[in-house]
């Protein structure tokens, strides 16, 4: 009898033959799938449109013929040869060439039998025959510095926990939500007593950084220098690896237990991140593949002088995907929550940080960068429009009209914008000796007259407190007792202004020394009553800001959530006005005394008959002060001042601030 024959042409007894053949191969880990690069990957990364593009590019577990193995990407369209080189083939040229799979410059490579926790490069042949030895682009980690290797990794199988926050944070409009962010650098926050040159690792990091966060009532944390990079005291501003969460801390998996972490206790993890200029390290982009394909190959738009630093050419779409797909990859496999974007300022104008001469004007004759322009509304429309309860925040310098708004039009698209000019204003104010503060009251009040232009961030970050800056309580006047007093009503008035809040780790509790990557914080300090006392009322102020919505929900809208009461009382040197919540009730009124002079029945302007109850006294023995106290309830009377038909009077202590509940 004939066999029977099935409609494809083949018999039972064959494909049982098959079946048997296939069984004896070697099973392949459920989740494995091939990884190849098509004509489509390589046509949309040309055009600078695959946000996936990291998923093809780099070094990711594959299976071929059902083979277990590696499948290497990289795209250097000016090499000659291109060779993957690493322990597992001793490091040798043409053991694992690489083929050039179209006219985009991709090469691809699958090796068997490779697995993670190999380190590698790409040897890169130029036509001239120079041989360079690069680090992966697209690398999830790296060799511990000095080494400059690739690791192969694989980001899959972490479980991740994090349910109830990525549901909340999709459901959140944050601009109406508390943002009070702990900026900080892990390698300083604390340092392991026994650990590898004293760094925690990411695990271990967590616990401390969690437990801090939620004692203290921050919304966010803004991780300093996370991203690869060489050099320690760049802070993590010259990066090497975009794609690699730095292995000073641990691996991969370790960076996405913190985050996962972090999450569980409420607070969102923004990165810092820098797109403006990368590290020029041999191993890293620079000249990738003997020409400039990441820089833009003119040295008066392509280096930094100040800096020494490359800048990232982003006229050229394969660059700008790159970093795009770069902010989707730490959103997608890290859970990031947000970045802040480095150095903005440098992007935009083409003559930042160069004399006359040394740059090259735009087609129209001007300094803007308009590629640059272009490369940040892409950015934001296709992270921020994809995602849009994800946070882009521009660290931006100067007057550059609409960096924050919405998606579309002349907007670049940032959800936040670092308000600078705030900084600068209250940070020269308050260096100030008392006597001279009354010639410089506008400083504090010029702010609200520009506010509803962005959507701000009032930042005091690590940038004020280095460089022969002093920290914040060292710029301040007076003897040490002085010095803490005008800090809580500097903080004070920080957190009663209208935009969200960043402060740089140390600062909260009164850092004294300037802040070195080098050390941990002086945590010591907190045995002393000042310094205590301060933490303890910056618990105060960020319990204030995360309960009453007045503080936080009509940030942008200036004049509905905000209302002085005064803001001319120059020669007393005293602030008052008021935050309002789109409700009407529990709104709050602040006092502020920036003078060490005791104003006896000081008449505050309110603007309702109402009892007024006192909330928080920065001058009570608890928080360092001298101790005046000030009435717990106080019922407004009618009695005309500034303006106001209504006023409430009390004795405002020296360096005093006062914020009242109505």
């Amino acid at each position: 009898m004939a066999a029977e024959v099935k409609k494809d042409g083949k018999n039972k007894e064959i494909i049982r033959e098959e079946q048997v053949e296939k069984a004896k191969q070697p099973k392949i880990e459920k989740g494995i799938e091939k990884v190849f690069i098509s004509e489509a990957d390589q046509y949309l990364f040309s055009q600078g449109t695959h946000y996936d593009i990291y998923k093809k590019l780099g070094a990711h577990v594959s299976e071929e013929d059902g083979k277990k193995g590696i499948y290497f990407g990289v795209w250097a369209p000016n090499a000659a040869e291109v060779h993957v080189v690493g322990g597992f083939n001793q490091w040798q040229i043409g053991v694992n060439p690489m083929q050039k799979l179209g006219p985009v410059g991709i090469w691809g490579l699958f090796v068997p039998e490779v697995e993670p926790g190999e380190m590698y490069k790409f040897l890169i042949v130029t036509p001239d025959g120079r041989h360079l030895y690069k680090a992966d682009p697209f690398a999830n980690y790296a060799e511990y510095r000095p080494g400059t290797a690739s690791v192969i990794t694989d980001l899959s199988g972490f479980e991740w926990k994090d349910e109830k926050w990525m549901a909340q944070r999709s459901q959140a409009d944050i601009r109406r939500q508390p943002v009070a962010i702990y900026e900080c650098h892990i390698g300083s926050f604390m340092k392991h007593p026994n650990g590898t040159e004293g760094f925690y690792n990411y695990r271990e990091f967590a616990d401390r950084i969690v437990e801090y966060l939620k004692e203290m009532k921050y919304t966010h944390v803004e991780l300093m220098g996370i991203l690869e990079h060489p050099y320690d005291g760049s802070w993590g501003y010259q990066v090497t690896g975009y794609y690699a969460p730095t292995s000073r801390y641990g691996t991969p998996k370790d960076f996405m237990y913190l985050v996962n972490a972090l999450h569980k206790a409420g607070v969102g993890v923004i990165l810092d991140w820098v797109p403006a200029h990368f590290a020029p390290d041999a191993h890293g982009l620079a000249e990738f593949d003997g020409q400039c394909i990441f820089e833009h190959p003119d040295p008066r738009i392509g280096e930094h002088p100040d800096w020494g630093t490359k800048v990232f050419n982003y006229a050229k779409l394969e660059v700008r995907n790159f970093l795009i797909a770069n902010v989707l990859f730490w959103l997608r496999e890290f859970h990031v929550d947000g970045i802040r974007v480095d150095a903005v300022a440098s992007m935009l104008y083409l003559d930042y940080g160069r004399q006359e001469g040394q740059w090259v004007p735009n087609k129209f004759g001007g300094k803007e960068n308009l590629d640059a322009i272009e490369f940040f509304k892409h950015l934001n429309s296709v992270v921020r429009g994809t995602y849009p309860d994800f946070i882009t925040v521009a660290e931006e310098s100067t007057a550059w009209p609409n960096v924050s708004g919405e998606i579309g039009g002349d907007s670049l698209g940032f959800t936040f914008k670092w308000n600078m000019g705030w900084m600068h204003d209250f940070c020269e104010y308050m260096k100030l000796d008392p006597i001279y503060r009354k010639g410089n009251h506008y400083a504090l009040t010029f702010a609200m007259t520009y506010n509803e232009s962005e959507k701000y961030i009032l930042p005091l970050s690590h940038d004020e407190v280095v460089h022969l800056k002093c920290s914040m309580v060292n710029k301040m006047p007076g003897y040490p007792v002085d010095k803490y007093a005008n800090l809580r009503v500097a903080y004070t008035y920080m957190f009663g202004h209208s935009g969200k809040k960043l402060l740089f780790m140390g600062q909260d509790f009164g850092q004294e020394r300037e802040w070195s990557e080098e050390r941990e914080l002086d945590w010591f300090l907190l045995a002393e009553q000042s310094n205590s006392g301060l933490q303890a009322y910056m618990k105060g102020l960020l319990d204030l800001y995360r309960k009453y919505p007045a503080l936080y929900e009509l940030d942008e809208k200036s004049w509905e959530g905000f209302e002085w009461m005064n803001a001319d009382d120059a020669e007393n040197s005293v602030y008052t006005f008021v935050r309002k919540s789109s409700k009407g009730t529990n709104n709050l009124l602040f006092v502020l005394n920036m003078t060490p002079v005791k104003r006896e029945q000081y008449q505050v302007p309110v603007p309702k008959k109402k009892k007024y109850k006192l909330l928080l006294n920065s001058d009570e023995e608890r928080f360092g002060g001298w101790g005046n106290e000030i009435e717990t309830e106080i019922m407004a009377v009618k009695e005309p001042c500034h303006g106001k038909d209504y006023s409430i009077s009390f004795d405002l202590p020296p360096y005093g601030a006062a914020v009242f509940v109505f």
